[in-house]
């Protein structure tokens, strides 16, 4: 990698190793009683985004509309999910969570955020909490926060 650093190449290999790592524990820490990925990220989207079609659904996920209908069946069987008319054009439909699948979103988020405080909480010291802290603070700038 041309101009960029060994250590800056090392430092990016590593955060990614770790926060691959860290996503992929945090994933197994919620309870997602049959779910796969791909609809625990639809209800975490319409949690974040708010109502949506499912044609709008299958772009910001990248999958074909067809594959959405089969993500959506059993949100809906699940009572997960609801489908009302768009109030702005009365041909579509949008998806919302209803208030299980908004308890659901809340119960797998305290889930993964207790299994993170429990963990920092009995594997590291005060100081390396607050170690992590500002690390955190400057990886931030990162984002353009």
């Amino acid at each position: 990698m041309t101009g960029i650093s060994a250590e800056a190449v090392r430092a990016a290999h590593e955060l990614r190793v770790v926060f691959s790592r860290l996503r992929r524990q945090l994933r197994e820490v919620a309870d997602r009683n049959g779910l796969t990925p791909s609809q625990v990220s639809v209800l975490s989207r319409l949690a974040t985004g708010g109502p949506a079609s499912a044609s709008d659904l299958a772009a910001a996920e990248r999958v074909r509309p067809q594959s959405m209908a089969a993500i959506l069946a059993p949100l809906t069987e699940q009572r997960l999910i609801a489908r009302t008319p768009d109030p702005t054009d009365g041909r579509r439909q949008l998806v919302s969570l209803t208030a299980a699948g908004q308890a659901r979103v809340a119960g797998d988020r305290q889930a993964r955020e207790e299994w993170l405080a429990r963990a920092l909480q009995e594997r590291y010291t005060d100081a390396e909490r607050a170690a992590i802290v500002e690390a955190l603070a400057l990886l931030d700038r990162l984002t353009g926060s």
